[in-house]
């Protein structure tokens, strides 16, 4: 399992000691730290579409508008905090946030 998010995220830090609680044995990857290849971030946005960009952040609202027009896999190459988080692939199986679903999936 790993786990793809900010080591400075609180959602990703919760997602990440209950994931260890629960047993699982998961790989944390910094967006920010480690970097993430365009071509991951490609398979995230197959996968998710436009809610992996993050339109709520503070990335976002400081981008211009010319900016925002730039494909969401650049953007996200960028700025790794437009990345919706976190992304969590278990065996090739992605999941996107830490909602009450993914919670129920995978602890």
């Amino acid at each position: 399992m790993k786990l793809y998010g900010l080591k400075t995220c609180d959602t990703c830090r919760k997602a990440l000691k209950a994931l260890r609680d629960a047993g699982h044995e998961v790989e944390f990857h910094d967006l920010r730290a480690d970097g993430l290849p365009a071509e991951r971030i490609a398979e995230f946005h197959a996968r998710f579409g436009d809610i992996l960009l993050n339109r709520r952040s503070t990335t976002w609202r400081n981008l211009s508008e010319a900016e925002r027009e730039h494909d969401p896999v650049d953007l996200i190459v960028v700025h790794p905090t437009l990345m919706k988080r976190p992304v969590i692939d278990v065996d090739g199986t992605l999941h996107l946030g830490w909602d009450a679903t993914t919670r129920a999936e995978l602890t």
